[in-house]
């Protein structure tokens, strides 16, 4: 049975933790993080590095809200 691609996010999810798969030469990338923006057809994830992913709306083959990341242990 394959999986479901479906993207299920809109405007009104910025802020909330996402998670997307999009399509790049040669296959997919993932990327988790914070969605910051959506404009113009480009989303923009900080992900949990600092790092900014700008994501063309034309390449995204799923995404969805996902719950915060869990805590690490022995953090605090």
């Amino acid at each position: 049975m394959a999986a479901r691609l479906v993207i299920a996010i809109t405007t009104q999810d910025i802020g909330a933790r996402i998670t997307t798969r999009r399509r790049v030469p040669g296959g997919f990338r993932d990327a988790v993080g914070i969605l910051e923006s959506w404009e113009h057809g480009v989303l923009r994830v900080r992900k949990k590095d600092g790092t900014l992913v700008e994501i063309s709306e034309e390449t995204l083959v799923a995404a969805r809200v996902v719950p915060a990341a869990p805590p690490r242990p022995g953090a605090r």
